[in-house]
């Protein structure tokens, strides 16, 4: 039976927390597979409502500390005009990230430049600007809704 994407991002995560020596806790690992198996992006909320599935009333810092953990270590990215997260569905360390998101629907693919646009690059260089991440959201229909 063949792994899928999801499967291998559990895995994956699995092995970097061992490598790195870090904590590889419940709250994370479940947190993770909440996102991991969703269809769209989840609010810490949303988050929160389905870790109370699987353990006995979590608490909001329990669902933010996982968020910022896994956003930290590049498995979630955070869809900044949705406040929700979806799971990085490449390798989980790069510096940046586009997405495009459906007024309609509600979906999200990530995009895959791993590259500033020239003309951004340029000024960003110009301004002497130390560049840590960045995120790009392009709103409009997908396929499927046009």
């Amino acid at each position: 039976m063949a792994k899928t994407k999801k499967d291998k991002t559990l895995k994956a995560f699995d092995k970097y927390c061992a490598e790195k020596d870090l904590r590889n806790t419940e709250p994370r690992r479940a947190v993770l597979e909440i996102i991991a198996h969703s269809k769209q992006p989840l609010t810490a909320y949303e988050v929160l409502e389905k870790l109370a599935e699987k353990t006995a009333k979590p608490k909001p810092p329990t669902a933010y500390r996982a968020l910022e953990f896994l956003c930290e270590h590049g498995f979630v990215h955070r869809i900044e005009s949705r406040n929700a997260y979806v799971l990085c569905d490449v390798d989980h360390r790069h510096t940046g990230s586009q997405f495009m998101i459906c007024k309609s629907c509600g979906t999200v693919e990530e995009a895959h430049l791993c590259h500033l646009p020239a003309d951004l690059r340029k000024q960003i260089d110009t301004a002497k600007f130390s560049t840590d991440f960045w995120n790009l959201e392009v709103h409009g229909l997908c396929r499927n809704c046009r």
